[in-house]
């Protein structure tokens, strides 16, 4: 087996020593004259509107007309996506408001508040049990550096018998140290006591344990352990328990297993397609503080509830966002001469929300954060990323003036997760001048005229457009097709649903030099082998690592710019060659949590070549260069692809390996 694979990488490094030539710019004289033939139509439709088809696809679409099927991707409220839906239910976390979510599984701050005696412990005993985990997790942290072990701990002895005397001695001087210890011991055989009781049960006796006891059980919990405890409970119980461990870790991980899960199953592809297109548009990097907790509510109720609607809501609904305001810092921008930039002490009365100012209004100048007055950088990425584009036409003078206007737009109770509002006492009083329109003084209303003023602009229009065409078309659309989307962006008031319409309906879209001329980004490839291959998904969180591994985690991209649509940051040897790897593991079964029969893709074929054939067509819709086919083909007669014995000429074909092969290929990283 192993030198069979061995033999599969092999082929896979001929295919890519190739692809310099294979991925460059697609050519006209590549492609036969004309427009595309009815099946070509149809594949290039679900390679560009879907993370890729699935067996069956192909048939179901040229069913109903390439036209209707992109009507209904237009209107995903109608397509039934229950089985979504169902596979989703388990991940509770997906349906809460931040509120909730920073209840049921307390961040930093929250446990900070209880262990300096501000806020006090929930009485429902599973939240308690989490909030007692967690604050024990922070009194031992506070007891290492207290003794000086985090120190330590970040430049050990270079001698092992020296770091082992050190740590006798802090052993020694820390006789919860010894304790912790022991918690662990003990932790170690509870597991395997509470495995051998009924599901129902487990929880209700960790609920039992002391909460030294309860994070020791949790920290000894490998993903192997978690997996057999959890196996039978109900969700709650499930988040419950790992919330004992990490409760970050529990809504990042359902909001970040979500994604793939709906890359993979929905029915509504081209809404997935849009509202990974937007998010990174609008990008927000997870890994920021409380961007962890705000991210759910970001994409569901900001990202996917706009992602085929006006551009200007879309565009208001990220400036309120508490997701965007922390991410880029605007909910503590300041007005230089507001009452808070200017030291004035509050009046207790209500702003313009029926909120209270006094104690919610972040520190005055020279006392917190929020010392650091006027931040530019919502107002600069407002216009640099998110409207106008690098080369709009805005000066330096404007991103300050825009930055003024949405001084005051803030946060409700930040460590309650709570949402948006104004504060009129943050903000900086006065008109404004923005790319030449007076702004007059008007609160939170300025905030609203700038960011229709920049929905409306032309820049705007045309750069969403480009965009949106780099995205669906080319890496280096046509310009006249541009054109055409900018002024139905215009006449239709930035109708995201009917510029795509016109994209979609545009010779330019049609055209064979845009069949398969995109490279699918690292995300398109392994949800789209994932599609084709027929796998069932029971655990994403092998494919989790894949994306890592290939430098596009999910919600992973620090910089404001979000992951990049174009094949120059996607193509490298090394990139290509990991793509490979994954697309021989993945047909052979190797990945975790992921189920794939292979042979089930050409059921009954024994002869290597037709099984090639099949594969070609079921997963390429026959669509193979001859370069590919030969390199696989010549490999056929090797019995270590073919599986079989000089004396065993029926044994059937090694059908994984060329599965695997295929989905490696160039063309199927091609859509």
């Amino acid at each position: 087996m192993l030198r069979s694979r061995q033999l599969a990488l092999a082929t896979g490094l001929l295919l890519v020593a190739g692809l310099g030539t294979e991925f460059a710019p697609a050519k006209k004289k590549d492609h036969p004259a004309g427009a595309m033939d009815e099946q070509k139509r149809v594949v290039h439709v679900l390679n560009r509107l879907t993370f890729g088809p699935r067996s069956g696809d192909l048939q179901r679409a040229t069913q109903i007309g390439v036209e209707k099927w992109i009507d209904l991707q237009l209107h995903p409220e109608q397509i039934d996506d229950s089985a979504l839906t169902a596979r989703l239910a388990p991940f509770r976390t997906l349906r809460m408001d931040t509120r909730e979510l920073v209840e049921n599984f307390p961040p930093p701050p929250v446990i900070r508040q209880i262990a300096n005696g501000r806020a006090d412990l929930p009485g429902d005993p599973a939240k308690r049990a989490v909030y007692e985990a967690s604050l024990q997790r922070y009194e031992n942290k506070k007891d290492r550096k207290e003794n000086g072990q985090d120190e330590a701990s970040k430049s050990p002895a270079a001698d092992p018998a020296m770091a082992a005397a050190d740590g006798e001695k802090s052993m020694a001087n820390d006789p919860k140290g010894e304790h912790r210890q022991e918690n662990r011991r003990v932790a170690n055989r509870e597991i395997q006591e509470l495995l051998a009781l009924p599901a129902d049960q487990r929880l209700k006796e960790i609920l039992k344990l002391p909460a030294d006891e309860q994070l020791a059980l949790a920290s000894s919990m490998n993903d192997q352990k978690a997996d057999a405890l959890i196996k039978g409970m109900t969700p709650q119980q499930k988040e419950t328990l790992m919330a004992l461990k990490n409760p970050e870790r529990v809504v990042v991980g359902e909001l970040t297993q979500a994604k793939l899960l709906r890359a993979i199953y929905s029915e509504r592809q081209l809404d997935e397609v849009m509202t990974d297109f937007w998010f990174n548009h609008f990008n927000v990097f997870i890994n920021k503080g409380s961007d962890k907790f705000l991210l759910t509510s970001y994409e569901r109720d900001v990202i996917r509830a706009h992602a085929l609607g006006k551009f200007e809501d879309l565009l208001v609904a990220t400036a309120q966002s508490p997701a965007m305001m922390f991410y880029l810092d605007n909910w503590l921008s300041v007005g230089p001469d507001s009452e808070v930039g200017l030291g004035i002490a509050p009046r207790y009365g209500k702003n313009n929300h029926g909120h209270s100012h006094g104690p919610q209004t972040p520190p005055a100048k020279g006392k917190g954060k929020a010392a650091s007055g006027l931040n530019e950088n919502y107002g600069r990425e407002l216009m640099e990323l998110h409207t106008l584009s690098v080369n709009g036409g805005y000066s330096q003078k404007d991103v300050t003036e825009v930055a003024k206007v949405f001084t005051g737009w803030t946060i409700e109770q930040p460590k309650k997760g709570g949402g948006f509002r104004f504060d009129p006492r943050m903000h900086e009083p006065g008109s404004k001048i923005v790319l030449g329109h007076k702004i007059k003084e008007d609160g939170e209303k300025e905030g609203l005229e700038v960011l229709r003023l920049l929905a409306r602009n032309p820049k705007t229009a045309h750069f969403i457009s480009l965009k949106l065409a780099m995205r669906f078309v080319a890496d280096d659309p046509p310009p006249a097709l541009v054109d055409r989307m900018t002024q139905t962006f215009l006449k239709k008031h930035g109708d995201i649903r009917e510029v795509l319409r016109t994209l979609f309906s545009s010779p330019e879209f049609w055209s064979p030099e845009a069949y398969r001329a995109k490279v699918k980004t690292p995300l398109e490839f392994v949800v789209s082998a994932v599609r084709a291959s027929g796998a069932r998904v029971d655990d994403t969180r092998a494919l989790l690592g894949t994306l890592n591994n290939m430098g596009m985690s999910p919600y992973g991209m620090q910089p404001p710019t979000g992951y990049s649509m174009k094949a120059d940051t996607w193509v490298n040897s090394s990139a290509l060659l990991g793509r490979m790897n994954f697309a021989l593991s993945l047909a052979a079964g190797r990945i975790r949590g992921v189920l794939v029969d292979s042979v089930q893709l050409v059921s009954g074929t024994q002869d290597p070549q037709q099984a090639l054939t099949a594969l070609e067509n079921l997963l390429l819709a026959g669509d193979v260069s001859k370069q590919t086919h030969e390199t696989i083909s010549q490999q056929l007669d090797d019995p270590k692809i073919t599986q079989q014995k000089l004396d065993d000429a029926k044994r059937p074909p090694n059908v994984a390996a060329i599965a695997g092969l295929i989905l490696g290929s160039p063309e199927f990283q091609r859509r």
